[in-house]
């Protein structure tokens, strides 16, 4: 805004680069131009300043679809002065020289209708399709539609107002309606969920049941190869057992042919001795079997002859002592 600087009567009149101003003294208009700054008096003067600058608009836009569901819309409407000297014609601008504030309202009027424009045709475009249709499409349409129709707005050229961007966020319908829609795509995005869940699931038993079966063939191979450990154990038992055997039986023949060839060759020298005795006379046997007796004997205390050992004695003695005749 500008900045009025009152001396008196006079007053210093002092505005931005961006201001365009128009002063009338006295019913006439003396200046126009951008910035300006001079000195006034307070009586004969009025001062009209207008913002060259661009300008917001906030847009807010309820409406309903074709299928009668509540849908909105938000942003903004960007606008600049094009013709000062015109719009000042048209919407007062006048200042008031006592604070330096405008008298009226006059960028809530140009708001206004930059805003009634666009409402007006927003909520006709989202009557003309089902509130399906026009979320699936997104805000482009509306925003090329809505841009289309300010930029070249009768309304607003012939005040000296031109629109020079559009901003528009998201067609947003009702919260009810919103979780109504959300519910579909919400189910198949759980339904997939859960397919990858049970996916998951399924593949962690196929990995157990694979670790367990890896598992069962590993004890089924130590068991196939601890049985023919144990095969091959009994069969060395075996081995080594007939081996013993038929050792222990070659020893035990060898050990019975000595046996054999020693009981035989004793056999055959008690057989030659009897054979010697048996052609001896009766008392060398008996000489022969005493001499054997007193071998045995380390000590006799006491001897006991009977009579009929005694006269057996007598008659070999007196046999040996007679000499046999010649024949």
């Amino acid at each position: 805004m500008a900045t009025i600087l009152s001396f008196g009567p006079l007053a210093l009149f002092r505005s931005e680069a961006s201001s365009h101003v128009i002063y009338y003294q006295n019913g006439q208009m003396t200046q126009s131009g951008p910035g300006l700054a001079f000195w006034f008096l307070k009586e004969r003067a009025s001062i009209i300043e207008l913002p060259m600058d661009d300008r917001q608009t906030t847009l807010f836009v309820k409406g309903h679809s074709q299928d009668f569901q509540e849908i909105a819309v938000q942003g903004t409407v960007i606008w600049h002065i094009t013709k000062p000297e015109k719009l000042a014609g048209r919407v007062d601008f006048t200042l008031d020289l006592a604070s330096g504030g405008y008298n009226a309202d006059p960028i809530g009027k140009i708001e206004g209708r930059v805003a009634a424009l666009a409402e007006q045709a927003a909520m006709a475009y989202l009557e003309e399709a089902p509130v399906r249709t026009l979320l699936d499409s997104g805000v482009e349409p509306l925003r090329a539609r809505l841009e289309a129709l300010l930029l070249e707005a009768p309304v607003l050229k012939d005040i000296g107002v031109q629109v020079v961007g559009l901003n528009l966020g998201r067609l947003a319908p009702s919260k009810e309606l919103e979780r109504a829609l959300q519910t579909p795509t919400f189910e198949s995005l759980q339904q997939k969920a859960d397919e990858a869940m049970f996916q998951r699931r399924a593949l962690a038993v196929d990995k157990e049941r694979a670790i367990a079966e890896n598992e069962l063939a590993n004890k089924t191979e130590l068991a196939r190869r601890e049985n023919e450990l144990i095969e091959k154990e009994a069969e060395n038992a075996r081995a080594r057992a007939s081996a013993a055997a038929e050792a222990n039986g070659i020893e035990a023949a060898a050990e019975a042919g000595r046996i054999k060839q020693v009981e035989g060759a004793r056999t055959d020298a008690e057989r030659d001795r009897t054979a010697i005795y048996r052609d001896l006379p009766h008392d060398v046997l008996m000489g022969l079997a005493a001499r054997e007796f007193a071998k045995k004997l380390k000590t006799i205390e006491h001897l006991n002859v009977s009579p009929d050992l005694l006269a057996m004695l007598t008659a070999e003695l007196g046999k040996a002592r007679t000499p046999s005749l010649p024949g």
